[in-house]
Order: structure tokens, then sequence, then C-alpha cells
């Protein structure tokens, strides 16, 4: 007999996490977690959902792609005028999920979003391949298009456009950073009792880290 949905389900094995394992710095340690996702050749490593709400509470969710992190936050790009932009205006704030299932791993961040500066948007736009800076031009994202063939001739319009010449970053396109408040590493464990410590982030800006309950 074929299995039922329901009955789809895997016993997590691999590791634990504890308290005394984990970096103090949350950033520290997404920087450990993510080196050991690149060794281990996972495909789309910092592929990521992103949660955003109108104010209303009207949520909506999404995968894009981690660009850059640091200390400040975890950036991403888009256009501004995007659903996920447009929200994002008038609610900056966001939740992120990783699910790296191979190593039975989730990192969930959540925190309030800002628009990254114009230099560092001008420098990631300037370093994608070239037909995807005139696609950042030939699609008005979210909007809705009678068919294909309308955006392949948009593209093949800017494509002639722009031969030979530099490619503007369009004015509506550029970085988000999502400044976490708190970020959740969570390691499957077996019979469904998985480690999950939560940082939180304190006024003066340290980080307190409570274990909770699967």
């Amino acid at each position: 007999m074929d299995k039922t949905i329901a009955d789809l389900r895997r016993d997590y094995t691999l590791q634990g996490l504890g308290k005394t394992e984990v970096d103090p710095n949350p950033f520290a340690q997404f920087k450990n977690w993510f080196a050991q996702v690149l060794a281990a050749q996972l495909p789309e490593p910092n592929a990521m959902t992103l949660a955003t709400a109108t104010p209303d509470g009207k949520p909506s969710a999404r995968m894009v792609l981690l660009k850059d992190f640091d200390e400040r936050g975890f950036v991403f790009f888009t256009n501004y005028n995007s659903r996920k932009g447009q929200e994002l205006d008038v609610n900056p704030q966001a939740s992120l999920v990783f699910w790296w299932v191979e190593l039975e791993r989730q990192v969930r961040i959540f925190g309030g979003v800002e628009r990254v500066s114009e230099i560092e948007s001008d420098y990631y736009f300037h370093s994608r391949p070239a037909n995807s800076r005139l696609g950042a031009w030939a699609s008005n994202q979210s909007e809705v298009i009678e068919s294909r063939e309308i955006l392949e001739q948009r593209l093949r319009e800017l494509q002639s456009k722009y031969e030979n010449q530099e490619v503007p970053r369009p004015p509506h396109w550029g970085g988000l950073r999502v400044i976490p408040t708190e970020i959740e590493f969570w390691q499957g464990r077996s019979s469904r009792l998985h480690d999950r410590l939560l940082y939180k982030r304190l006024e003066n800006n340290s980080w307190k880290i409570e274990r909770l309950s699967p």
C-alpha cells in the first residue's frame, strides 16, 4: 500500500545542540553553521523563506536568496515595488527561515527591516550577470502580465538598448536588511525532542540564550 502524507516521517539522529556548544554571538554561530552547509555542498544553501505581512496582519511568504550577512543583519535584494517590497515599506518587520534538511537543521530569524545603502545596492547589482541586470528592468515584479511573450519582448528591447553599454541599477531595485531581534537555531533530534536555542537581543545589544521546548 502506498504511504499517505500522514505516514511521511523521519527520525533525526545526526547530532545535538547544547548551550555550551554554541557561540555566545548568534552571528558567529550562524557563520559556523553556514560554513558547514557550504562544506556539505548542499543545493541552494542560501535559499530562505521570507515572510512579510500587511499592517492588518495578512501574511505572505516566498523563497529568496541571502546575499550577505554580518552583525548588522541579513541582506537580500528585490524590486521595491514588488508585493514584499510594498509590505515591508508599510510594515518593516520580517521573518526568515533556513531549512537544511541534510544536516537536520533550521534557523529562524525575526526582526525589523531597512533598505541597504545605494552604494551596497549598486555594488551587488553590477556583480550580477548582464541578463539578470536587464531582467530587473524588464519585470514589473508581482504585477499581472498578459503573456510571457511580452516579458521576453521587453528583454529583447533592453538587450538592444544596452548593447555594449553599462546597465544602470533601476531606482526601484535594491537591497533590504533584516536586523534581528531574535534568532533561533534548531537541531533535529530523535523522538521529536528537538533542540531549540533562542537568542534574544537585549536593550544593551547583548544576547540572551534560552532553550525552548520542542
